[in-house]
Parts: structure tokens; C-alpha cells; sequence
């Protein structure tokens, strides 16, 4: 049972070490600015041509929030493909247990739909 634990373990420490060496080497061998930025440098590049007004715009949030309703529906509707493989093997309780989850996943919708979050403007 222990080596079981000890398994774990390793790959938790891997789970970290990769990330911080691969942070750590990004940093080692990034180029280093031999001195100071001037203003130039630091001006928004818009193809060689100054910006006129404001040069930060605004995003419809409409957009990022089709993208996400239509995420967590799919990521939802990838749980019921185990669920259809397996269910002549589950019997009535799991049927029950996902027309619940299919109705859940509907009144998400309705509430989606009700609260605009699926018109494209």
C-alpha cells in the first residue's frame, strides 16, 4: 500500500517540478535588454502608422459569453456518452439519475435563453 502512495507522490512531484523547470529555463535563456527602452520603443505599434483616439477598445462581452454557455454545455454533454455506452448494464436508477441531469442541463438552457445569453447581436 505504501508504494501505492509513493507513486503518487512522484508524479505529484513531477506535477510540479516540470512547470517551475520549464519557467526557470525560459527564464535562463530569455534575451536580456542590454539597456532602458525609450519612448519610442514603448509606443502601441499600429503598422508604422500613430494611433488617432483611443487606442484600447472595448469587446462585446455577448461574445465570450456565447463561448462559455456553449463550453459548459458541451463539456456537460460529454458525461453522457459513458452513460449511453454502459446503460443497458445500469439499470433504472441511472436512467433516473440522468433524465435528472438532462433536465438540469434544460432549465440551464431556458435560463441561458431567458437572460439573452444566446442572441448574437
Amino acid at each position: 500500500m505504501l508504494s501505492d502512495y509513493s507513486t503518487i507522490g512522484i508524479f505529484l512531484m513531477l506535477t510540479l517540478a516540470f512547470p517551475l523547470a520549464a519557467m526557470g529555463m525560459a527564464w535562463a535563456v530569455r534575451p536580456k535588454p542590454k539597456c532602458k527602452p525609450d519612448d519610442e520603443k514603448l509606443l502601441p505599434y499600429e503598422c508604422g502608422v500613430d494611433t488617432i483616439g483611443r487606442t484600447w477598445s472595448r469587446f462585446k462581452v455577448n461574445y465570450f459569453l456565447y463561448a462559455l454557455v456553449f463550453l459548459a454545455f458541451d463539456v456537460e454533454t460529454i458525461f453522457l456518452f459513458p452513460w449511453a455506452v454502459k446503460f443497458s448494464q445500469l439499470g433504472l436508477f441511472a436512467f433516473v439519475e440522468m433524465l435528472l441531469f438532462i433536465g438540469i442541463l434544460l432549465i440551464g438552457l431556458w435560463y441561458a435563453w431567458k437572460e439573452g445569453a444566446l442572441e448574437w447581436h
